[in-house]
């Protein structure tokens, strides 16, 4: 492999030695002359009706785009490529196709012309799961680097061709673990460039069958998912109140977690803030159901089925919450306990009392310790 890339190797080594920044632009700008010269073919032979130099030989091409993108990071502008990009990306072999689609995403933007070009190869390489190349070891390769090109580049027209094929693949049960959380993540990208994309009453049974996914990993992904959804439409997704509730009782009150998924022997700390967090939008989530004129006083007033478990859920938070020697556990647990305090803070005076009154006490403790990490996010939650 490192002698596969000794042409990369040396260009980054002559600009790393560069002694001035005048040196380095030169270095770029002979380096930028060659690759165009290597694109066009000089002018002595044809190229293909895509645009691409045929006489390049798959080391040539990846090199040289592999400069580019190096480039590009580097900050200098490359407007230039495009073609040989995208046939990389329409290669059978793995190593083109990575090499074309981390290309792809970094230097080519949602308006660009080149992008309707290669809309269809995105879209066979997301509906068509398997390898390139035919390899069983990768099964999935092909649909994860399109799922993240599509996620960076986010155009409208990217978007409007390929949103349903992004949903299927998500809610498909033949996707991988690793395919349904780029999936998830992919979306919230589309979601958050045209927030109208999803019909949240007609999408969220479809998140209430992925929260009952026990892979942690998808559930974090779904989360962010949900958070971005629910944060624009949030009564569209309140009937999923219970299955995050469920998931947070699980983790907290019954430690059911992975061993790859605790972190110092905290069940997956992100993954409950992202729960916290879209509990908060509802604060009136434990208010008991009215009757039949909608009145919560009395004997009219219900309790909703999940009240009992999330009180228990926030108390046993806020009660088994401790400073840490290990300042990374610590961390991870403040963290998990200001947003159950936050969660209490939005109940307001619906909430527990019991609740409460700990929260501010755990307040008053939080703006008096020598930690200003912990005494700034204190005051910043007394403030709410």
């Amino acid at each position: 492999m490192a002698s596969q890339a000794r042409g990369l190797q040396n260009f980054i080594s002559d600009l790393r030695n560069a002694k001035s920044k005048d040196e380095e632009v030169k270095r770029v700008e002979k380096e930028l002359a060659n690759i165009r010269k290597k694109f066009t073919a000089g002018g002595s032979a044809k190229l293909n009706a895509d645009g691409s130099n045929p006489s390049l030989s798959s080391y040539q091409r990846k090199k040289y785009v592999w400069k580019l993108v190096y480039i590009h990071v580097l900050g200098y502008e490359v407007d230039f490529g495009h073609s040989e990009v995208l046939a990389l990306v329409r290669s059978n072999k793995n190593g083109e196709k990575q090499v074309g689609y981390v290309a792809l995403s970094l230097l080519l933007r949602g308006g660009d012309p080149a992008i309707g070009g290669i809309i269809n190869t995105i879209k066979k390489d997301l509906t068509t799961p398997g390898s390139p190349s035919g390899k069983s070891g990768e099964p999935d390769i092909a649909q994860a680097l399109a799922l993240c090109s599509i996620a960076n580049i986010s155009g409208l027209e990217l978007i409007q061709s390929l949103h349903v094929e992004v949903q299927h693949i998500l809610l498909s049960k033949s996707s991988t673990p690793c395919v349904r959380k780029k999936a998830a993540l992919c979306l919230l990208r589309l979601v958050r460039t045209s927030p109208d994309l999803v019909a949240g009453r007609e999408f969220a049974p479809h998140v209430a069958q992925l929260l009952q996914d026990r892979h942690l990993g998808v559930l974090t992904s779904i989360m962010s998912l949900l958070n971005g959804l629910a944060s624009q439409h949030t009564d569209e997704y309140e009937t999923l109140i219970p299955y995050v509730v469920h998931i947070l009782g699980m983790l907290v009150l019954k430690k059911a977690c992975a061993r790859e998924y605790l972190y110092y022997r905290t069940p997956s700390p992100w993954l409950q803030i992202k729960l916290l967090k879209f509990l908060q939008l509802y604060p009136h989530a434990i208010a008991p159901d009215g009757g039949a004129n909608g009145s919560t006083d009395g004997a009219t007033a219900q309790a909703k089925p999940y009240v009992s478990q999330l009180t228990s859920v926030v108390s046993k938070i806020l009660t088994k919450t401790d400073v840490s020697d290990s300042i990374n556990k610590s961390n991870a647990d403040h963290a998990i306990l200001f947003e159950a305090v936050n969660l209490i803070v939005c109940w307001g005076p619906s909430g527990p009392v019991q609740l409460r009154d700990g929260a501010m006490k755990l307040l008053g403790k939080f703006i008096s310790v020598r930690e200003p990490n912990i005494r700034y996010l204190g005051l910043m939650t007394m403030a709410r």
